[in-house]
């Protein structure tokens, strides 16, 4: 049987009978010269292949995607990998071929098809194409000129210099490399010769390469361009792997007539529809989310339900997970709500802003009836604005007249929406194709300077091919067809210059910073601007540049200003004056290079326009910034200092951020010093050397050879060193030698370390020097001043304190602006601590800094609760009490029913002999009418009659929080694992109310030990309502609505094996105990102890899974709420607008 292998790259493509059949050079063409490449090598050959397996799994090791036999260049990380596999290869359709390179037939002689397998396949399907349109309609000079853009563009989606957006490697090429074809799905195009507006032949000759779109809607239900008609269009860019943005303020507000009689049942009744239509489809076919903004007016009457809309679904999410559903985003709670399948924005205008500062009113006006008009407090609107999002983290805020105000072609018509991430903000139905240049490339680490030269030659390319794009796309309406060939938007932007500013040792938030990101900015729009003037040399300018062309060379005059940091009187109709870029902390070079490029932009652009009305933006370029590499997206800064890097065929190892080790030699400091502090931040991964626990002491506590080798396998990707040390590390054999049971072990807050008698420092200690503290700050070597350099967009590590303040983003942001021809997609990060007024100070800031967008998120403001292990434990912990004496007062039950009140030290779990061994059960043969049924080996209990619990008894203590409230729930058991008694402690709360529950504990335990069955309590008890409540960190009852109902689900579930309300419900071994006590519930069997459980199969979960589950539970720490990938369940980061899995490349929309 031939092994199928990848196609010989073909010299001449496809091509449809709509376009021009031969190739046309102009001699004012474009010409290129080769700055990556050289002449007669061929590009393909600047990297080494390998073959590769892309293997995603979820968090429980179920497999979900698998691909074998991959050729990748040898640099590229497994993720990038995993990426091109699963995400951007074509898997059917391509033809396939044998080792020997000889094409595969059937028996009727037809071709073998199947899926695309290499990186060369699918970067000659992408380049090839553009290079065959721009040859076709005269976009370069000569032939060779074609063949250099052909193949450095090669050279850099190899290297992971850039990358376009996601629909390109989803769509473009695929006729023209391999003829694949269907029939028409209802696009539109317009003929770039004449003008005229076609539909689509067929399915994939013209490509729908573009991400961006936005959408106008009539207030009309079922007519072309109306509401319904909406929903049809929106499918078709999802289908294609597109997002979508709409101002929906056309729409009648609820109560305002209509034309055939009766009322409006209002804007929101539609969005919902919209929303659900939104939340059935994933975008490409693939895995990615549909991506959809909703946008409105602050005037409109129904602004405040929409304001409020998501944080009142999201209460209801609340009902729904306290009721037992998931509480992950692809569960049923969220799943049965409406409003999530959208980002909201409201779009404010300066006169309202104005409103709020002064205290003023604002009027809510009817579209169509002005009998519903009303007037109200602006600072009471805007205060909802900043509740809601507080609350759930929408809506964010767009500034209606600083877009305008930059708008380049307000004559054709206003800017009323943006897409999905805000990047893109333009005419209604129009769309934007995007594309990012990783900056890492750009930055010489030898002599630490920027790379001018290669970058321009980079942005000259890039907008080469984008223009290109929407020569050969196809759109999903008329409308939007026509409002792409008029105004031919595309955006140009740029990804890690997070990673280039801690390489740089420059701290993020710092003058210095602003100053290097403005700059950069200004040179890449200032050269794409001037290369698509250079374009409409060759082939005219987009053809609404005449009604609009003084707007637009006063918005490139504006840009200008701000490269030369104008005084405020010199702009041109600008309300808010832009941050312009600081000479003082700029490099000279850079900013000589950045201002010259804006005087050939304004200068060539007076001479013949230009051919795009847009060209850069700052996408959140999730997938694409994963396929490239890059250590940060966007304008973002790090997340974190230490990282899990992806194996191949499974598994991570921890990886120091790159930019460290390079910073550490920026700043000076010694190969001695730079080591220190790296083992310091990332830890050593080996117990050999590490002081209190390594291999002499643990050999002590009974450890061989074998043992100590598998703890030290596990290491690698170790954030915290329990992980390591767990059944599944050792297996059970190893645990039971130990002396250890299985009902220890198999408790999920077993502590194996504190079992084995080491202390809190100890292990303090060693998990320092193997895994390391996971922040820089505390480091020996290390610098004050140099801490900056290091902040990160979280707290890194358990001690870590810095973080970038979320006033810095929003100056970032600012500093880059000015010089975007569209706006940023980027989330201002904020504390759970923040408050509802640094909500409004963070937007009305962004209002006076220019920006056009803004999105926050407070860390902990939504309910998807990610469903990671969490590595907190019973032990110590520094935050129970207030108090310098850890002692507390429990009430107790003794042995002859007394109350008594003792003073117990909180201490560790017990160590393997302090746990009387169950004793044994003798059954009897026959049960008395008036008995309970009950036994303890020596007698029979009759109804009523208290059975005593043994003076030494084993139980269970869970550590939990329930609505930010400390509670320790600690149980005592008979022999034979029933419960007997229970104990419980608050923190943090009235002394009353802390009585109250001890009283309810004896009373409880009373009634447990004189026989009154946990089930019949557990059924009364759990649902009850009261303060506390909440979202707990329990890692299988995720909500519920009061102390009581918390107590008493853990209770069920410990207990009875009851699963049904919790949220989680217990997997691998505690699953196998859950399902075995609820057998035993049912059948009224005696409760066993959970040594004679027989575990069943998949108990021992694989050692890799301690490390998914360490990865999941270290960006949960940092990520507070982030939902889990839809894709393959591990947790995932906030990347501009929208999320992003490190594991497998998938994100909720950003491209």
């Amino acid at each position: 049987m031939h092994k199928n292998v990848a196609a010989p790259l073909p010299q001449k493509g496809y091509v449809s009978k709509a376009i021009p059949q031969v190739f046309s050079y102009s001699p004012k063409g474009l010409t290129f010269k080769r700055v990556f490449t050289k002449d007669g090598e061929n590009p393909y050959e600047s990297v080494e292949y390998e073959k590769r397996t892309s293997m995603i799994r979820e968090p429980d090791g179920t497999v979900v995607f698998e691909m074998r036999d991959i050729e990748v260049p040898k640099q590229w990380s497994q993720v990038a990998t995993d990426i091109l596999a699963q995400k951007y290869f074509r898997k059917t359709g391509v033809p396939q071929y044998d080792e020997q390179g000889k094409a595969l037939k059937q028996s009727d002689g037809s071709p073998v098809l199947g899926s695309e397998r290499s990186i060369r396949q699918i970067v000659h399907r992408l380049v090839g194409c553009w290079a065959d349109w721009g040859k076709r309609y005269g976009y370069f000079k000569t032939e060779e000129d074609a063949q250099i853009f052909y193949d450095e563009n090669v050279y850099m989606l190899l290297h992971q210099m850039a990358a376009p957006n996601s629909p390109q490697w989803f769509n473009t090429g695929l006729f023209w490399a391999y003829g694949i074809n269907s029939e028409s799905q209802g696009h539109y195009y317009v003929n770039d010769t004449t003008g005229e507006l076609k539909r689509s032949e067929d399915a994939y000759s013209r490509p729908q390469p573009h991400a961006c779109f936005i959408q106008a809607v009539a207030d009309d239900l079922v007519n072309e361009g109306g509401i319904m008609d909406l929903w049809v269009r929106e499918a078709r860019l999802f289908k294609y792997g597109s997002g979508t943005g709409t101002n929906f303020s056309n729409l009648r507000a609820a109560g305002e007539q209509l034309s055939g009689g009766g009322a409006s049942s209002g804007l929101m009744s539609w969005l919902k529809i919209g929303d659900r239509a939104a939340g059935a489809i994933k975008s490409g076919g693939t895995t990615r989310r549909a991506a959809k903004m909703v946008v409105l007016n602050v005037d409109h009457p129904d602004i405040e339900k929409f304001i409020n809309w998501k944080m009142n679904e999201e209460k209801k999410v609340a009902a729904l997970i306290a009721g037992g559903y998931s509480a992950d985003y692809e569960g049923e709670a969220y799943q049965t709500v409406s409003g999530q399948n959208a980002n909201n924005s409201v779009r404010v205008t300066n006169a309202f802003l104005n409103a709020v500062e002064h205290d003023g009113t604002w009027e809510l006006k009817g579209r169509v009836d002005s009998s519903i008009n009303r007037t109200i407090r602006a600072r009471d609107l805007w205060g909802q604005v900043a509740n809601a999002a507080w609350a759930c983290a929408d809506p964010g805020v767009q500034y209606d007249t600083t877009v305008n105000e930059w708008h380049t072609c307000p004559q054709s018509g206003r800017i009323n929406a943006s897409n999905p991430c805000s990047e893109y903000m333009f005419i209604d139905n129009t769309a934007c194709n995007l594309a990012s240049i990783n900056l890492a490339h750009f930055y010489n680490l030898e002599t630490q300077t920027f790379d001018t030269e290669s970058f321009i030659h980079a942005c000259r390319l890039w907008t080469a091919v984008l223009e290109i794009s929407v020569l050969m796309s196809q759109s999903p309406s008329r409308e939007i067809a026509e409002g792409t060939y008029k105004f031919r938007t595309i955006g140009l932007g740029y990804a890690n210059i997070g990673s280039v500013l801690m390489t740089a040792g420059i701290p993020y938030d710092s003058a210095e910073a602003f100053a290097l990101t403005g700059v950069i900015t200004a040179l890449m729009t200032g050269i794409s601007y001037r290369t698509s003037a250079e374009l409409a040399e060759i082939l005219g300018a987009f053809p609404e540049y005449e009604k609009n062309k003084k707007d637009m060379l006063r918005v490139m005059r504006n840009h200008r200003r701000a490269a030369y940091r104008a005084a405020n009187n010199e702009y041109e109709g600008l309300t808010i004056k832009p941050t312009g870029i600081d000479p003082a902390y700029c490099p000279e070079y850079l900013l000589k290079v950045a201002r010259t490029s804006w005087d050939e932009a304004v200068e060539l652009g007076e001479k013949y326009g230009y051919r795009n009305a847009q060209t850069t933006l700052l996408a959140p370029t999730g997938t694409i910034g994963l396929l490239m590499d890059c250590a940060t997206t966007g304008v973002e800064p790090d997340f974190a200092l230490v990282k899990f890097k992806k194996l191949a065929g499974g598994g991570y190892f921890k990886i120091v951020n790159e930019a460290v080790p390079q910073a550490l030699k920026t700043l000076d400091y010694t190969e001695e010093q730079a080591q220190s502090i790296i083992d310091y931040l990332k830890g050593r991964a080996t117990l050999k050397g590490a002081p209190h626990i390594n291999e002499v002491t643990l050999k002590e506590k009974g450890f061989t050879d074998e043992d100590f080798e598998k703890i030290e396998k596990n290491l690698a990707g170790a954030f915290e060193l329990t992980f390591a040390f767990n059944v599944w590390t050792l297996g059970e054999e190893t645990m039971k030698r130990l002396g250890f049971s299985q009902k220890q072990y198999e408790d999920f807050n077993f502590n194996l370390l504190k079992g084995l008698g080491f202390t809190d420092e100890q292990i303090t200690r060693a998990n320092e020097y193997v895994c390391g503290a996971m922040t820089i700050e505390g480091a020996t070597h290390l610098k004050d001043e140099h801490l900056a350099v290091f902040d990160c967009a979280n707290k890194c590590g358990a001690t870590g304190k810095r973080y970038i303040q979320y006033m810095a983003h929003i100056r970032m942001m600012a500093a880059a602006q000015p010089f975007l021809s569209g706006s940023i997609s980027k989330t201002i990060n904020m504390p759970n601590e923040a408050t509802v007024d640094d909500i409004k100070n963070a937007y009305m800031t962004s209002w006076k800094l220019m920006l056009k967008s803004n999105a926050l998120y407070r860390d902990g403001s939504k309910l998807s609760q990610p469903l990671s292990t969490s590595s907190k434990t019973n032990e110590k912990r520094n935050d129970i009490t207030d108090h310098k004496d850890s002692n507390i007062t429990d009430l107790i039950i003794g042995a002859d029913a007394e109350e008594k009140t003792v003073t117990t030290e909180v201490t560790s779990d017990p160590t393997p002999a302090t746990i009387a061994p169950p004793l044994p059960l003798e059954k009897s043969s026959t049960t008395p009418a008036a008995s309970t049924g009950e036994n303890d080996g020596t007698r029979m209990y009759i109804h009523g009659e208290r059975k005593k619990l043994p003076v030494k008894r084993s139980g269970i203590t869970i550590e939990a929080e329930v609505g930010g409230q400390k509670v320790f729930l600690r149980t005592g058991e008979y022999p034979d694992g029933k419960l007997g008694e229970i104990f419980i402690d608050m923190y943090k709360e009235g002394a009353a109310f802390r009585s109250l529950l001890n009283s309810f504990a004896i009373a409880i335990s009373i009634a447990l030990q004189h026989g009154v069955p946990l089930e019949k309590l557990v059924d009364k008890f759990t649902f009850t309502r009261f303060d506390p409540a909440g979202l707990t960190n329990h890692p299988n009852v995720k909500m519920c609505t009061s102390i009581l109902d918390f107590i008493f689900r853990v209770l069920g579930m410990e207990y009875l094996g009851r699963t049904d309300f919790v949220q989680v419900p217990p997997k691998g071994i505690q699953k196998h105990r859950a399902e075995h006590l609820s057998k035993l519930a049912q059948t009224a069997e005696e409760q066993t102890t959970i040594e004679d459980v027989v575990v069943a199969e998949n108990a021992t979960a694989p050692a890799t899974q301690a490390v998914h589950d360490s990865a999941d539970t270290y960006l949960k720490n940092m990520m507070g709420d982030a939902p889990l990938c839809d894709n393959c369940g591990h947790i995932t980061i906030r990347n501009g607008s929208c999320y992003k899995c490190l594991n497998c490349g998938s994100t909720t929309g950003c491209s």
